[in-house]
């Protein structure tokens, strides 16, 4: 289900790197770690969420709004960072580009209560959308550079939220 193109790993640096772009496109290097740099850019974002909400202790309304504040500026962000990248790289989707699971995965965890159980099932459902890409998450894929790359992670998130808003109610 994951393009080739997806899998490949970065053996060689471009010539010519935009600095913040990289930093920010492979969420400070996690998507260089192999196998599966996806998960590892959505576990940052789940350490990043947790750790926050246990350092700051947020009333629950506090948290989801911070949260979905850090997924849109991660979105935000992100867009031209994973442009950026991709057009240094000189692939369509890098894999390196991670930016795109930690908004996603940041979207998923926006109205979940932070403790490390419902953190796990956001993680899972999270993966899980954006592994499959059911419709319409593949068609964002299409969408011009930064934009699909995001996009569809985003929509990902959107469906992972969701479904564990249903399983935190019936659950």
């Amino acid at each position: 289900m994951i393009s080739h193109q997806k899998q490949e790993r970065l053996t060689t640096w471009p010539k010519q790197r935009t600095t913040w772009a990289w930093a920010l496109g492979t969420f400070f290097s996690a998507g260089l770690l192999r196998p599966g740099p996806g998960t590892y850019g959505s576990i940052a974002a789940v350490l990043l969420w947790f750790g926050t909400g246990h350092a700051f202790h947020p009333a629950p309304l506090a948290m989801a709004v911070g949260t979905g504040v850090a997924a849109l500026a991660a979105t935000l962000i992100g867009i031209p960072a994973a442009t950026i990248v991709a057009r240094e790289s000189g692939r369509e989707d890098p894999g390196h580009v991670v930016i795109d699971e930690v908004a996603g995965q940041l979207v998923a965890l926006i109205a979940i209560p932070c403790d490390w159980r419902h953190a796990a099932v956001g993680l899972l459902l999270f993966r899980l959308f954006d592994i499959f890409k059911p419709p319409p998450i593949r068609q964002l894929e299409r969408l011009p550079e930064g934009t699909g790359i995001m996009l569809d992670d985003v929509m990902a998130g959107v469906f992972a939220l969701i479904c564990g808003q249903i399983l935190l109610r019936w659950l």
